[in-house]
């Protein structure tokens, strides 16, 4: 089989940090996921293997038994790699596959029930197998299961981690949305509900539609960061932003204008002399979070002249040009 180097597939140091790992994965699984690159046999799989890498070295301890595995020897990304010829004790390793789903067989061997690591490194007992199926406890790795006893343990499913990206307009209503996640079983697609007044940056949290766990576990949760993104009005802060199109005789004399909020149609007035880039500010008519907070709405202006003049307002301009002189 293969031996997967996950800091090579992520691109990252084998001492960087947490965070460092978790902006790489993100970067990667944008650029390869399946909806960007339709029918694309080698994005597909290299997303795959984003997500196994992600899978293993965001978790701490699965990185920590992976990063003690990887010390025995200089392994490379993706070359031949049989246990045995690094001395581990190859004649007690045994490999029990029962189905990969989506990950890769050195995934299996090392994560699943698959292989007996307590023999990887020279502890094994009688030829017995430990089947760890949890991260935490490296005791088994070690054979220091006692009795001879089969030992299994629970293992529960890693989170997923997701970006969604919201209009102001449709985070202040809240709105159903639909999300293809890529898991060990394929990709699959959910339905789920915004919650009205959602905040950019916050976390929408799925309980239950992460990976699936194994021997009993609970299956992990999908973890969706909100990204807002400008629709017809631009959120900044709790700040709604929008352009107004003014004429240039209510912009020179004043005037009322009707604009669109999230709450519907209001009469602005427009005052006389305003300029091209000036705002005019709306109290209480910004973004509506679930925390009851709400800010303003800036309508900027900008001064437009009609696309098509009648002979009646082009003797007018005329008018008001030589008087300009």
């Amino acid at each position: 089989m293969q031996y997967k180097d996950y800091y090579a597939i992520l691109g990252v140091d084998k001492n960087a940090s947490q965070d460092d790992i978790k902006k790489a994965y993100r970067k990667l699984a944008k650029q390869y996921h399946p909806d960007v690159n339709k029918n694309d046999k080698a994005s597909e799989a290299k997303f795959k293997d984003i997500g196994e890498a992600y899978e293993v070295l965001g978790d701490t301890e699965k990185r920590k038994k992976y990063d003690m595995f990887g010390a025995q020897a200089q392994f490379r990304n993706g070359y031949d790699f049989d246990p045995s010829q690094y001395g581990f004790n190859g004649g007690n390793v045994r490999y029990e596959y029962a189905g990969s789903g989506d990950h890769s067989d050195f995934f299996n061997m090392f994560f699943s029930d698959a292989f007996d690591l307590s023999s990887l490194f020279g502890a094994g007992r009688g030829g017995r197998t430990t089947r760890v199926y949890e991260s935490g406890d490296l005791s088994d790795l070690f054979g220091q299961s006692s009795g001879g006893a089969r030992t299994t343990r629970v293992r529960n499913g890693q989170d997923i981690e997701a970006e969604i990206e919201l209009t102001p307009e449709e985070g202040a209503a809240g709105i159903e949305k639909r999300i293809s996640l890529q898991t060990e079983s394929g990709t699959r697609s959910l339905n789920f509900k915004v919650p009205a007044g959602v905040a950019d940056g916050e976390t929408i949290r799925l309980k239950g539609q992460g990976h699936s766990g194994t021997g009993g576990g609970k299956n992990g949760d999908l973890r969706m960061t909100v990204r807002m993104k400008p629709g017809r009005y631009t959120l900044k802060g709790s700040e709604l932003l929008l352009d107004i199109d003014v004429y240039p005789w209510s912009a020179a004399l004043g005037d009322k204008l009707t604009v669109d909020t999230l709450d519907g149609r209001i009469a602005v007035k427009i005052p006389a002399g305003v300029q091209t880039g000036s705002r005019i500010r709306v109290a209480g008519k910004g973004y509506p979070f679930r925390s009851g907070k709400r800010g303003d709405l800036y309508l900027t202006v900008r001064i437009v002249n009609p696309a098509h003049l009648t002979a009646e307002q082009k003797k007018l301009y005329e008018r008001l040009r030589e008087t300009m002189k």
